[in-house]
């Protein structure tokens, strides 16, 4: 990493004049080659003869006098006595809103405009910035509390999380951890929230607001446990059924164990406790009592209606377009070796803030409509080819079955020296914290007899004698109701959750029915039901979008999916069925397929892949 340095009294050297950007012209007065220094009025006849006063080393330090003379700096000097009266202080200052500028008796938006952006191009320069060269975004930059945050225990145990999961047993370049996809979550938040703050100044986003969003993108997956989406869907669901948990949740309570136990007093940085901490808390989890309904009041502590732009920033329950996808898009492709062709600095380029249904949103150029479908696409084709690629499930299922055989007989060490198992250190997150992906190692390399099973499946692993693949199929999500009658007023009180339990119940009943020369019973088979969308299960996500054109930007509008490309989809979900059998005897493995594969002819599914009597496509 490298260090930027701050800003204190210097020449006026090349490197001085990159730190002092923006200048306005030279005062009046200057001639014969000499230069006058703006601050002081004195002659400077070169770069090392500069006589320039020196600022204190934080611009909290400055005192009126001090602000004044950076109004001059930067050509502003005919707001100085504005901000005398005012008495704005450097403290003061990085407080300021257009409302308040306007209060002062900075009445032109222009003029509001040229000091707002002065003032957020101050207060980036006389921050230490740290620099980490990521193979993603290149060389990007961090707050110094986001750097502390970074080197705590909690943020570096991510270094030993697979983004993702298990996949790594199958691409072998998908080495990669929630340790990076954080850091440049942080980073594209901050692009973001930026772009819109200096391209609209009138929505008065402050440091504050930047310096949470950032902390947000950085923390949102601090909760994550061993293998990421593996622990939460599939191992506490399985160990902890009374239990409703997921990984945001963990993000929140390791966000508050990381401040206490490291002793992060975030007001040092400018931030107001509670209320900013309530903030970045929502923007990982959203509010505490769920999101609003229509009509019902705002839901949200940390900022007012007003800035609800800021809360589709780093997780977007609206439309689903958030930076965390923008860099797990491109960051998991460029690791997969799979091409992306997904260009977020393009929607970055033309993201806008407008008014619909008295709230403030985050909507897009209508000219980028087709480039967020090929979003959703990369979402959908990543998905299939990489996260639930057949041999990935077979693996994560394994390396769940280990670990849920495992879990009585591995203790952790916790807060006040009390045991967790690995299931129940979720309650605590001293414990939690100790809780990484090397559990796999710490079962396969133990010697208690007790993990014995949990070892040899984990050993197969390693070795590829891995469960085997009885078939896929498609179906599309209506399908599966075929077999359960005509009440289909009653059907659709049935919950998506409860439709799937049961036709995973009836594939196995018809998988392991009439077996004569093979025995195949209920537990010998592995059955997933992955809903494949685009992030909204059957709607449209485009259709949460709001758009606006570049002679009327401020005006929000929709755009139908046929006025974007009439090759587009016309569906939005099907159901994927994966059926997997721990026997792995050929004889045992074709009479399952055949079996599977005759089900699926019944419910008039896609005909399964892996089956020799898949009829061909008519010509």
């Amino acid at each position: 990493m490298g260090k930027r340095a701050s800003i204190t009294g210097r020449c006026r050297c090349s490197l001085c004049d990159v730190l002092f950007a923006q200048r306005s012209e030279m005062s009046s007065g200057s001639g014969g080659g000499k230069r006058r220094s703006r601050s002081s009025g004195r002659e400077d006849a070169g770069c090392g003869s500069s006589k320039r006063i020196a600022f204190p080393s934080s611009y909290l330090e400055w005192d009126v006098d001090d602000v004044c003379r950076f109004l001059r700096e930067q050509g502003l000097g005919e707001f100085e006595e504005l901000f005398r009266d005012a008495e704005i202080s450097g403290a003061t200052l990085a407080h300021l809103t257009m409302n308040k500028l306007e209060s002062m008796g900075v009445s032109l938006p222009g003029n509001q405009r040229k000091l707002y952006i002065s003032i957020l191009n101050l207060l980036e320069r006389f921050i230490e910035i740290k620099v980490f060269n990521d193979p993603i975004h290149g060389h990007i930059e961090m707050h110094p509390l986001l750097v502390h945050i970074i080197d705590t225990l909690q943020f570096q145990r991510l270094r030993f999380i697979k983004q993702l999961g298990g996949t790594y047993f199958v691409y072998p370049g998908a080495s990669h951890n929630r340790f990076e996809h954080s850091i440049g979550v942080a980073h594209l938040a901050g692009e973001l929230v930026k772009v819109l703050a200096r391209r609209q100044p009138e929505l008065q986003v402050d440091d504050r607001d930047i310096l949470c969003v950032q902390i947000a993108g950085l923390c949102h997956d601090l909760g994550h446990g061993p293998f990421s989406h593996l622990f939460d869907r599939h191992f506490i669901s399985k160990t902890r059924q009374d239990v409703k948990w997921k990984h945001e949740m963990a993000s929140i309570m390791m966000f508050d164990h990381m401040i206490s136990s490291n002793n992060l007093d975030l007001r040092n940085y400018g931030l107001v406790v509670p209320g900013d901490v309530d903030f970045i808390k929502e923007l990982i989890n959203g509010p505490e009592g769920g999101e609003a309904s229509e009509g019902s009041e705002w839901p949200y502590k940390g900022r007012p209606k007003e800035k609800s732009f800021l809360y589709e920033i780093v997780a977007n329950k609206r439309t689903g377009i958030d930076v965390d996808k923008w860099d797990y898009f491109v960051r998991d492709s460029y690791h997969l070796g799979i091409p992306n062709n997904f260009d977020y600095q393009r929607i970055l380029k033309y993201a806008r803030v407008c008014e619909v249904d008295n709230m403030k949103v985050i909507c897009f150029r209508d000219k980028v409509a087709g480039d967020l479908y090929n979003m959703f696409y990369t979402r959908n084709a990543l998905h299939r080819r990489a996260y639930q690629h057949r041999v990935v499930k077979i693996i994560e299922s394994m390396i769940t079955e280990a670990m849920v055989l495992a879990d009585p007989h591995i203790l952790i060490s916790g807060s006040g020296g009390r045991q967790y198992r690995m299931s129940t250190a979720i309650d605590d997150m001293e414990a939690y914290t100790k809780l990484t992906d090397s559990i796999f190692e710490q079962i396969l390399n133990s010697s208690q007899p007790e993990l014995e099973e949990a070892r040899t499946i984990l050993n197969n692993i390693r070795n590829r004698r891995l469960y085997r693949c009885i078939g896929q199929a498609q179906a599309e999500d209506g399908q599966t109701q075929a077999e359960e009658g005509p009440a289909q007023a009653e059907q659709r009180k049935t919950t998506k959750k409860e439709k799937i339990a049961k036709l995973k119940t009836k594939l196995v009943e018809a998988v392991v029915s009439e077996q004569v020369d093979v025995k195949l019973e209920a537990k010998d088979l592995i059955v997933n039901v992955i809903p494949m969308n685009y992030g909204m299960q059957e709607k449209n996500p485009i259709n949460n979008v709001r758009f606006y054109r570049k002679n009327n930007p401020d005006k929000a509008f929709k755009i139908r999916r046929e006025q974007v490309s009439q090759m587009l989809p016309e569906k939005f979900l099907e159901l994927l069925i994966q059926v997997f059998c721990k026997k792995t005897d050929k004889k045992t493995v074709e009479a399952a397929k055949g079996r599977f594969f005759e089900w699926c002819r019944t419910m008039k599914f896609s005909n399964p892949w892996d089956h020799d009597d898949i009829d061909p496509a008519p010509m």
